[in-house]
């Protein structure tokens, strides 16, 4: 096979209505590398031609008769583990609850439904969404097993594998500067986010002791399904952070869908709350990691950790390297473990991180940055 001539995508969609059948193939039709094989009307009709048309992904509603997404993403996950899955989800809290589900089931990602506008709307909405997230799965899809990769070899201030990370020594931190042990935990995530988050926050101990925010890359309703969802499984705290709450230890706030989100001073002058803005996106996101992270750079000087994990783009970056300059530790997911190595790349491959280490490990070393000193 020639480099300058992928293979194509095979593509199966899966919707009960026609009117999202046809937008969605039309819109893959358009795409370059990609190749609509079929489309099915419910989850059990999509079942029966896998064998036949041999997708490589399934665009996929999460909520049809006779056999659900959840349904199929479940059947797939058992006999066909190749196959991946992209899911068209509803902005309704059912439809919310039910993508977390998908998610961690093993969806690669999510697009909501547009809600309203006419099909060309619509269909300039959904070919924004999905043609990014084709490209992100293509480039994983090459990793056998989809999402196991080998692992890079460590580089000087990286962690290897092993039974117990350690931190290597700051760098370049300017000489002003004196890092202590964290106060506060920044995490910024996307694609693969909400499977690796149901992993790692439920290893972090009840007492940890230090506040968590979180920026997780998705629309109004679905944050709050993911901070119900995590909130079931974790030991500390875990809710959608709300305007002018004060950040309190052991709990993680994460950022609502739709809407900036940043740490500001009480009005004390000593206490930490949260302010929710209606603030321009970002790299294309809203909430941005980026946003957030100038925030915790400004106040936590020497205070904070600051953690990078699985999704696209590079979302982060730049709230990263201030948070460096402040002082911060900063703790980068590997590749082997991210689904997408987009935002934790420039930090794991530019000596940015002190720490670059698997999903498995992300807790632990979490915590030794909170109970160093």
């Amino acid at each position: 096979m020639a480099m300058n001539s992928p293979k194509p995508l095979r593509v199966l969609v899966v919707d009960d209505t026609v009117l999202y059948r046809k937008i969605v193939s039309d819109v893959l039709a358009e795409l370059p590398d990609v190749e609509v094989v079929g489309s099915a009307h419910n989850g059990k009709a999509a079942i029966t031609k896998l064998a036949s048309l041999k997708p490589d992904l399934l665009t996929l509603d999460i909520e049809m008769p006779e056999m659900n997404g959840l349904e199929v993403l479940d059947h797939i996950q058992q006999h066909a583990p190749h196959i991946g899955a992209i899911m068209l989800s509803t902005l309704t809290q059912e439809g919310g609850a039910m993508t977390m589900k998908a998610l961690e089931l093993g969806a690669f990602d999510f697009i909501p439904k547009p809600q309203s506008g006419g099909m060309a709307e619509n269909r300039k909405k959904i070919e924004a969404a999905i043609a990014p997230m084709l490209q992100a799965f293509r480039r994983s899809a090459r990793i056998p097993g989809i999402r196991k990769a080998k692992a890079p070899p460590a580089k000087a201030g990286a962690i290897a594998s092993g039974r117990r990370p350690t931190l290597a020594a700051p760098r370049r931190l300017p000489a002003t500067l004196k890092r202590s042990k964290a106060e506060i935990v920044a995490i910024g995530i996307s694609t693969g986010g909400p499977k690796a988050l149901a992993r790692m926050l439920p290893m972090i101990p009840k007492n940890l002791g230090v506040p968590i925010v979180i920026v997780q890359h998705m629309p109004p309703m679905f944050t709050r399904s993911l901070a119900n969802s995590l909130a079931a499984k974790c030991q500390i705290a875990v809710r959608e952070a709300k305007q002018g709450e004060a950040i309190e230890p052991n709990t993680a706030l994460i950022a609502p869908g739709g809407k900036q989100m940043k740490i500001v001073a009480g009005a004390d002058g000593t206490t930490r709350t949260i302010k929710i803005t209606d603030d321009p996106p970002e790299n294309s996101c809203k909430p941005s990691v980026d946003y957030l992270f100038r925030s915790v750079a400004h106040h936590y000087v020497g205070r904070a950790t600051g953690v990078i994990m699985t999704g696209m783009g590079s979302d982060g970056t730049d709230g990263l390297k201030l948070m460096k300059q402040n002082g911060a530790t900063i703790i980068a997911q590997d590749e082997a473990s991210c689904v997408v190595f987009g935002m934790p790349k420039e930090a794991a491959e530019s000596g940015l991180a002190d720490a670059v280490v698997p999903l498995n490990q992300i807790a632990d070393t979490i915590v030794k940055t909170v109970r160093m000193g």
